[in-house]
C-alpha cells in the first residue's frame, strides 16, 4: 500500500510539474528551402536545440515565461525573438531567415543590461570574433584588437605590453573586462599590461565611449570585454584544441592546449598556455635588450544549466616574467649595454656591453618584472517569473614585484600585492507596456600593501566603490530608445606610511608604527570620497533593413586612481618618479555621438563621429625646475607630476568594406580614424606660447586598407583559402604635448603586411588543422609609433648614429596552426 501510495504522489507531483511547463516548435527556413543543423537557443534558460535535415525543431518541457529565443547561422540575418510560452500548451514559432552578411544583427553582452542585437544599440560598439582574431597574429590580445578596430590604438613597451587607448584616452579611463568581471591588476603604471591569456578569448566587444552608467568609474573612454572561448555546439563528450604559435623576430614561441566536456546539464572547460620570446629586433636598433617575457596561464570553468536558471564558476592563473629595458649603450658603436652596479655608483656611460648570447636567450635577466595575477569568479542567474536576477562576484589577487638591483638580484625594488573583491547584482524587470527596464547595484572593495621592496611609490590604501543604476529601453517601430541614470561612491583611505633605512641590506624598506625612529613620512594618511552621477541617452533610427541612424549622449564619472592622488616615489619598471596631487577632482565628461551605417548589397559604409569634453582631465607632464632643466630625483630616471585640467577631444571613423556580391572571393576594407586632444587651460597654454595645446597620448591620423581573396573552392584536402595583404599608415604627429619636452613629434609611416590561410581537411570531411601564415612589416621598415614608450628611451642629447630612443618591431613572420578534436 506504502508503494501504491509513494507512486501516486510522484506521479502526481509529476503531472503537476509538467502543467507548470509548455512547448516550443516551428519550422526554420529560407529562400533556399529548409534550414538544417542551425542552432537555436531560448537564451535565459541555456536551451538549444538544432534544427532537423527538414528544418524542424522542437523543444519540451519549457517552463512557462517569457523568453528571447535566439538564431544565428552564417549569412543570414540573427533573429532575437520574444515569445511566451504557456502552461500546458504548445507555442508555434516559424521563421523564415534573411540573407544577411553584416555585423549589425550580432548580439552583444556588453555596455548593456541584457543581451541585445548590435543595431538596437546607439552606442558605439565594435565586434572582433574568434576568426578574426586568429587572422590577426601577435604577440598579445590588445595588438589584434588595435589592428581589427579603428579608433581603438595601444601605449606599448616592446612586444608583449600594450595598454588600450580609445579614442584618444586610456589607462583607468578604458575599463578592460574579463568574461564580464571588471580586470584589476594594478593597471596604474605605462608597463603594467594586460594579464590576460590570449589563446583563450573567443570574442572581443569593444564600447567606444563612455559607458559609466553600466560600470561605474573608470569607464569613461570606453570598455574592453574579452569573452572566454567556450564550446560551440550542444553535443555531448569531450572536445579541445591545441594551438601553436612561432616568430621569427623575437622567437616567440607559444602553445596552448584547451578542453571542454559537456555531459548533461553540466559544461566544463580547461586551457592551459605557455609562451617564451627573447629579445626583440629592428634594423636600427639590432636585438633590443631585455624585451623577452615568459607566460604561463591556466583557465578552468564549471557551469549548469537548469530551468530555473544557471550557475557557473571559474578561475584563472597568470605568470609573466617580463623583462625591463632601459635603453642604456654604449655612446658610439649604440650597443646596448646593461646595469651592473646600484644607483649610487652606476655609471652609465661606462657599463658593459651586452652581449649577442644574452639578446637571443630565451633566460629571464636579472633585471625583470614578475607578475601573477590569481582570479575566482562566478556567474549565476534565477528565473523571478518574468524577470530574472543575475548576480556576478569574483576574487582577484594582483602580485606585481620589479626586480631593480643587480647586486642584490633577489631583492625586489617594487613589490605590492593588490586584493580586490568584485560584486554586480541586477535584476532585470519583466517587460511593463513594451519597456525593458534593469536596476542593479555593482562596485569592488579593494586593498594594496607593500611587501619587502626598496621603493614605494604608492601607499598601501583600501578603496571601496559602490554603484546604483537604472536602465530602460523601448522599442517604436523603427526606432530604438534606451538610456538611464547611475550613482557613484567610492572611498580611498589610507594610513601614515614610513619608509627608513634597512640595515640588512642598505636600501630603504616601509617601517610601522610604533617604532618610526630614523625613518621619513612618505605618505601622510589620507582619506577621501568621491561621488558623482553619470547617465546617457541614445536612439536608433532604422531607415531601412540596410541603413540605420545612431545618436546617442552621455555623461561619464571617474574617480582619480591611486597613483594620480596619492603617487611619491619610483615605478621602476617605468624608469619614473611620479607625484600626485592629493587635491585632484573627479573627472566628468559630456560626450555626443552620431553615426551612420549602410550595409548595401556590395559595401558597407560606416562613418561615427564624437565630441568629448572632460572635466578635470587628469595627465602627466614631466617636471622641471625655474631654468626648464628636468627636475631628476632619482639619477638615470625622468620625474613626471600629475596636473588637471578640462580637455575636450573630438574625431571620426570611417569605414568602407567592399564586398562584391557578384565577387564572392574578393573583399577590401578600409578604415580611418581621427582623434585630436586639446587642453583648454588657457593660461597654461598661452604662458607656454602653445606647447601644452594638446593633451598627451594623442594618435595621429590611422589609415588601414586590405585586400582579401579568399578561394571558393575546395583544393585537396585545402578548403577556404585565403590570402591578404594589409597597408597600415600612421601620419606625422605634430599635435603633442611639447611642454618641457614631455612629448616630442613623430615622423609618419606606413606599413605593408601579408598574410595566408586554410583549413586542412580529413577525409570524412571534419577540420584536422587551421593554418595561418603571416608577415608584419614586409619591408622591415624602422619606424617609431607615438606612443611607443620606448621612444623616449635615450640617455644621450646626440646620437651618433642620427637615431633617438629605441625602434618598433622589425620585419615578423608568424606561424600559427590550430588542431581541434
Amino acid at each position: 500500500m506504502k508503494q501504491i501510495l509513494s507512486f501516486l504522489v510522484v506521479m502526481i507531483t509529476s503531472i503537476a510539474v509538467q502543467a507548470q511547463n509548455g512547448s516550443l516548435k516551428g519550422k526554420l527556413t529560407a529562400e533556399a528551402g529548409p534550414m538544417a543543423h542551425i542552432t537555436i537557443s531560448i537564451k535565459s534558460l541555456k536551451m538549444a536545440t538544432v534544427t532537423s535535415a527538414e528544418g524542424d525543431y522542437n523543444f519540451t518541457a519549457v517552463p512557462a515565461g517569457t523568453y528571447q529565443v535566439l538564431i544565428s547561422a552564417m549569412g543570414y540575418a540573427t533573429e532575437l525573438i520574444r515569445v511566451t510560452i504557456h502552461p500546458g500548451l504548445g507555442t508555434t514559432l516559424n521563421v523564415n531567415l534573411k540573407e544577411d552578411h553584416n555585423k549589425l544583427n550580432e548580439v552583444v553582452v556588453t555596455g548593456v543590461s541584457r543581451a541585445t542585437l548590435l543595431r538596437r544599440n546607439p552606442v558605439p560598439i565594435a565586434v572582433m570574433t574568434k576568426k578574426e582574431m586568429n587572422e590577426q597574429v601577435n604577440n598579445n590580445i590588445i595588438d589584434a584588437i588595435v589592428k581589427g578596430v579603428p579608433g581603438v590604438n595601444a601605449v606599448t613597451t616592446g612586444p608583449n605590453i600594450s595598454k588600450p587607448f580609445i579614442r584618444g584616452l586610456g589607462y583607468n579611463r578604458v575599463l578592460t573586462l574579463y568574461d564580464g568581471i571588471r580586470q584589476e591588476g594594478q593597471q596604474w603604471g605605462d608597463e603594467h599590461g594586460i594579464e590576460i591569456d590570449q589563446y583563450g578569448i573567443g570574442r572581443a566587444e569593444i564600447v567606444k565611449g563612455p559607458a559609466s552608467l553600466t560600470y561605474g568609474s573608470d569607464a569613461i573612454a570606453g570598455v574592453i570585454n574579452l569573452i572566454p572561448a567556450v564550446p560551440e555546439g550542444y553535443t555531448e563528450g569531450i572536445r579541445g584544441d591545441v594551438v601553436t604559435d612561432y616568430h621569427t623576430n623575437n622567437g616567440m614561441i607559444g602553445t596552448s592546449l584547451g578542453l571542454s566536456y559537456k555531459k548533461g546539464d553540466w559544461k566544463y572547460t580547461f586551457r592551459s598556455t605557455a609562451k617564451a620570446a627573447h629579445d626583440y629586433q629592428n634594423k636600427i636598433d639590432g636585438l633590443v635588450y631585455n624585451t623577452g617575457f615568459r607566460e604561463y596561464n591556466l583557465s578552468a570553468m564549471g557551469r549548469v544549466d537548469k530551468k530555473w536558471g544557471y550557475s557557473q564558476f571559474a578561475a584563472t592563473l597568470y605568470d609573466n616574467q617580463q623583462e625591463i629595458p632601459d635603453g642604456s649603450r654604449d655612446s658610439l658603436s649604440r650597443e646596448f649595454s646593461r646595469q651592473v652596479s646600484e644607483t649610487n655608483t652606476d655609471q652609465i656611460k661606462n657599463r658593459p656591453l651586452v652581449t649577442d648570447d644574452e639578446l637571443k636567450s630565451y633566460t629571464i635577466s636579472p633585471l625583470h618584472q614578475h607578475i601573477q595575477h590569481y582570479r575566482i569568479y562566478s556567474h549565476n542567474e534565477v528565473k523571478l517569473g518574468e524577470g530574472t536576477l543575475s548576480a556576478s562576484f569574483g576574487l582577484q589577487q594582483s602580485i606585481r614585484r620589479e626586480y631593480n638591483h643587480p647586486t642584490l638580484p633577489e631583492q625586489a625594488g617594487l613589490y605590492v600585492v593588490l586584493n580586490t573583491l568584485n560584486y554586480d547584482v541586477k535584476y532585470n524587470l519583466p517587460a511593463f507596456g513594451g519597456i525593458e527596464s534593469t536596476a542593479g547595484i555593482n562596485g569592488m572593495y579593494q586593498g594594496n600593501r607593500s611587501k619587502e621592496a626598496t621603493d614605494f611609490p604608492i601607499p598601501d590604501y583600501n578603496l571601496f566603490d559602490a554603484g546604483m543604476f537604472f536602465f530602460a529601453k523601448k522599442n517604436f517601430g523603427k526606432l530604438d530608445l534606451s538610456g538611464g541614470i547611475r550613482y557613484d561612491r567610492r572611498q580611498i583611505s589610507w594610513n601614515n606610511f614610513y619608509v627608513g633605512p634597512n640595515a640588512k641590506n642598505g636600501f630603504e624598506h616601509s617601517v610601522r608604527l610604533p617604532d618610526t625612529a630614523g625613518a621619513h613620512l612618505q605618505f601622510p594618511a589620507f582619506k577621501n570620497v568621491y561621488h558623482g552621477f553619470s547617465g546617457s541617452l541614445g536612439l536608433t533610427y532604422n531607415v531601412s533593413e540596410q541603413l540605420l541612424l545612431k545618436g546617442n549622449v552621455a555623461r561619464g564619472y571617474r574617480a582619480p586612481n591611486i597613483t594620480e592622488i596619492g603617487s611619491n616615489g619610483l615605478d621602476p619598471g617605468a624608469h619614473i618618479v611620479y607625484l600626485g596631487n592629493r587635491g585632484f577632482k573627479p573627472e566628468f565628461s559630456l560626450q555626443e555621438d552620431i553615426g551612420l551605417i549602410s550595409y548595401l548589397k556590395d559595401v558597407d559604409l560606416i562613418a561615427e563621429f564624437f565630441n568629448n569634453y572632460v572635466n578635470n582631465y587628469i595627465y602627466q607632464s614631466k617636471l622641471t625646475d625655474a631654468k626648464g632643466n628636468p627636475v631628476v630625483l632619482v639619477p638615470g630616471n625622468s620625474t613626471y607630476q600629475y596636473q588637471q585640467s578640462a580637455a575636450r577631444l573630438y574625431g571620426a571613423e570611417f569605414t568602407v568594406n567592399i564586398h562584391p556580391r557578384n565577387l564572392k572571393w574578393l573583399a577590401f576594407n578600409h578604415s580611418i580614424s581621427y582623434v585630436t586632444g586639446i587642453n583648454k587651460n588657457q593660461e597654461l597654454v598661452e604662458s607656454s606660447n602653445g606647447a601644452a595645446k594638446y593633451i598627451p597620448f594623442i594618435p595621429p591620423l590611422h589609415l588601414r586598407s586590405e585586400l582579401k581573396v579568399t578561394l571558393q573552392k575546395t583544393e585537396g584536402i585545402f578548403s577556404e583559402v585565403y590570402f591578404k595583404t594589409e597597408m597600415d599608415a600612421y601620419a606625422a604627429q605634430h599635435h603633442f604635448y611639447a611642454l618641457d619636452n614631455t612629448e616630442t613629434a613623430t615622423p609618419g609611416y606606413a606599413l605593408l603586411n601579408a598574410g595566408a590561410g586554410t583549413i586542412l581537411k580529413r577525409k570524412s570531411g571534419k577540420t584536422f588543422c587551421n593554418l595561418f601564415v603571416q608577415v608584419d612589416n614586409v619591408f622591415d621598415k624602422a619606424y617609431q609609433s607615438n606612443l611607443n614608450r620606448l621612444k623616449y628611451f635615450e640617455y644621450y642629447s646626440a646620437s651618433s648614429s642620427g637615431h633617438s630612443g629605441i625602434y618598433n618591431m622589425g620585419r615578423n613572420m608568424s606561424f600559427k596552426a590550430i588542431f581541434p578534436f
